[in-house]
């Protein structure tokens, strides 16, 4: 009978490679047989611990996003500073974010996986944010908090927009592929980081 640490081991393996199978091709791209091989494994592994390619996909977007939200942080001190961290956050990880929008895609507007906590963490976000603006409401700070995300990851998320505005000296995605960066970025990223910091002065204080 396999041990527990190499039961977990494997467990670790297959999350590793689906999360890149997943980042590369989405749900309906993703091929079981390559990830198990990437892994090490029989596909029949994949079905022992999962039950299923979704079931699979959904434990990959739930470790991704538990993962997203503990390099983010809580939001905390100026809101527009917060808007920087979560435009470097994607910038350094652009794998995170294309799961996140595979997961759009593939869900389109259903049950997402581990929802429930997921919106308690945004509720605690919202309510930190209407403490700190004065907000009336919390549905106009949970518009803002909505508004500041869109800000911070709308140029790593379409690079492409970005390079037809900006130019292509700006390279808001270091990433090569769906892999991660080493986080050094350019002048033209700096600039781009601190017009969007500036922006968000303005929303939070209008």
């Amino acid at each position: 009978m396999p041990r527990t640490d190499q039961l977990v081991g494997t467990r670790a393996r297959l999350l590793a490679a689906a999360r890149d199978e997943f980042a590369a091709h989405g749900m309906g791209g993703a091929r079981v047989g390559r990830i198990a091989e990437q892994a090490g494994v029989s596909k029949e592994r994949i079905y022992g611990y999962f039950g299923s390619k979704e079931k699979l996909f959904a434990a990959v977007i739930s470790e991704a996003l538990t993962e997203h939200a503990e390099l983010l942080g809580p939001l905390s001190g100026d809101p527009a500073e917060y808007a920087g961290r979560i435009y470097d956050l994607h910038r350094r990880n652009p794998q995170l974010l294309r799961l996140m929008m595979w997961e759009a895609l593939y869900y389109d507007g259903g049950g997402l996986p581990n929802e429930r906590a997921r919106t308690a963490r945004y509720r605690d976000m919202v309510t930190t944010l209407s403490e700190a603006l004065g907000a009336e409401s919390d549905s106009e700070a949970a518009s803002t908090l909505l508004a500041l995300i869109g800000l911070a990851i709308l140029p790593t998320a379409f690079p492409q927009i970005t390079r037809l505005i900006l130019g292509p000296a700006t390279r808001a995605n270091h990433g090569e592929g769906t892999g991660e960066n080493n986080g050094e970025g350019t002048d033209e990223d700096a600039d781009l980081r601190a017009h969007i910091v500036q922006l968000a002065h303005r929303m939070v204080s209008s």
